[in-house]
């Protein structure tokens, strides 16, 4: 990247030091801009963090990387992670669910199936037999959006719904599939809907897709040490670059100072002094522009006044909260399943969701300490308050209940951390394409200013560093990077069990 786009020579203020921030402010560096960010908290990386159980390095946020999307993996080799970077030692995931754990069905697209066949096992012969009339059911009209399960439901049976797409759609939203946005969610089915009359079908031709371009290398990565060491390491390289980053520096205030020049939806030309004063405790910085990488009620504060429309769309967007629960076993003690870990649906009554076998899955944890065996489940989906008011000794109680009926794994701990992320996922109901489109609309009214992170884009490390970067580019004149993010929003997939 040159230094030629209209960020050269301005001082740009990203407030916020999430992934999305982070990633704003290593492009606005490349591209000649002077960056300043400004984090609430004692430290970067918002929901990637890095952590250790039993003397063993583990994720204690989000795990692994979407590879087959680009800009993750680019982004990690920039900042000198390229040598880190590692598939799953296994990809093997399980469901449990009608009482025991069953191998992940193959040939579905978030777990809506080509052929009854495919899910042959992990439904009833009811079941089965319902998928079989989605060819002779008439068209489901989807009009501008939908939502995931409805639709599903009614082309091939709520239990399709219910024992596969849900548990796959809420290990990625913690959301509910009968709320979740296909168009948002799941785009290429969405897409195909409006074209094929049977679902099955729909999915049969997506596959034939894919299959007449294959692609190579694993659909994730991880990085050993963890990805928690993503955001780190960025935050490293925007330091080196120049870049400020000032962390328990929560922003109070965003004002335009100046009438800002220029076209809308580019950045302000060059004139009498900086457009934008901002406030965080005793400091008072002035920018020529500002990128707000912040969860929606954070950015809805901080816009109120200069964009009230934004900030009321913002106010709007909902979050689910969840935790995870770390398990480290002396592995002479502990034996599990082969395979990555399993999904739980949640009509099947459990407590936990997910459980990720870390050290099956993560060659370089199983590498740390051949001796310890790392465990993670999670808890806790869109609606579901009383679990997440329980006491950490109780959530790590119920994830051993459910993992010794799953597993037959009864061994006592050697160590266990809670995580919870209160408010970590934002959900992407029917409508949320058009309430983003609606918020970038505001936005653009105000030149030199953008937004990014996981309330607009799509929830995935991908996802938030694309919207991060469409953010630059808006900051930068440029504003087709958000049009097509905007029309286009990057799908999130589930990385097998535990996301």
């Amino acid at each position: 990247m040159s230094a030629t786009g209209t960020a050269a020579g301005q001082h740009v203020v990203v407030i916020g030091a999430g992934i999305a921030g982070l990633a704003a402010a290593h492009r606005l560096l490349e591209r000649g801009a002077r960056v300043t960010v400004l984090e609430a908290s004692d430290r970067v990386g918002g929901k990637l963090l890095p952590g250790e159980i039993a003397g063993v390095r583990v994720d204690l946020g989000a795990e692994s990387l979407l590879a087959r999307r680009p800009e993750a993996v680019a982004l990690a080799r920039e900042v000198g992670l390229a040598g880190h970077l590692q598939p799953p030692a296994t990809a093997t995931a399980s469901i449990w669910t009608r009482g025991a754990l069953r191998p992940m069905p193959k040939g579905h697209v978030m777990g809506v199936p080509g052929t009854a066949a495919a899910l042959d096992g992990v439904l009833s012969d009811e079941g089965l037999a319902r998928i079989e009339r989605d060819a002779d059911l008439p068209r489901t009209e989807v009009g501008e959006d939908v939502a995931v399960g409805e639709y599903v439901a009614a082309r091939l049976g709520r239990e399709v719904v219910d024992r596969l797409v849900e548990p796959l759609l809420g290990g990625v939203y913690a959301g509910d599939a009968y709320r979740i946005s296909m168009r948002s969610a799941v785009p290429q089915l969405f897409q195909a809907a409006h074209t094929h009359t049977s679902l099955t079908g729909a999915v049969r031709e997506i596959q034939a897709k894919a299959a007449a371009n294959p692609r190579t290398g694993p659909v994730f990565l991880g990085i050993a040490g963890g990805v928690g060491r993503l955001p780190l390491a960025v935050a490293e390289s925007v330091r080196a670059r120049g870049g400020e980053i000032v962390t328990g520096a929560p922003v109070t205030e965003l004002r335009r100072t100046t009438e800002p020049e220029g076209p809308a939806g580019g950045a302000r030309a060059a004139g009498p002094g900086p457009a934008w004063r901002v406030v965080a405790g005793d400091r008072v910085l002035h920018a020529d522009a500002v990128v707000v990488a912040v969860p929606a009620s954070a950015a809805a504060a901080l816009l109120a006044t200069e964009s009230p429309g934004a900030a009321a769309e913002l106010r709007a967007v909902e979050y689910a909260s969840m935790a995870l629960i770390t398990l480290a076993y002396r592995r002479s003690e502990a034996a599990l399943p082969d395979g990555s870990g399993f999904l739980v649906p949640p009509v099947d009554g459990r407590t936990i969701k997910a459980s990720t076998f870390a050290s099956h899955k993560w060659g370089w944890i199983a590498d740390e300490d051949p001796d310890v065996l790392v465990v993670r489940t999670s808890v806790g989906r869109y609606g579901e308050t009383e679990v997440l008011r329980r006491e950490d000794a109780d959530l790590v109680a119920v994830s051993r209940r459910d993992l010794a009926a799953a597993t037959g794994l009864t061994a006592t701990p050697l160590q266990t951390r809670v995580t919870r992320w209160t408010d970590g996922l934002p959900q992407y109901p029917v409508g949320h394409h058009a309430r983003v489109a609606r918020i970038r609309e505001h936005i653009a009214r105000l030149p030199g200013l953008a937004v990014c992170g996981a309330p607009y884009d799509g929830v995935g490390v991908p996802a938030c560093i694309a919207s991060a970067w469409a953010a630059v580019d808006r900051i930068d004149g440029e504003p087709r990077g958000v049009q097509d993010l905007t029309a286009h929003p990057v799908p999130s997939l589930h990385g097998g069990a535990g996301e």
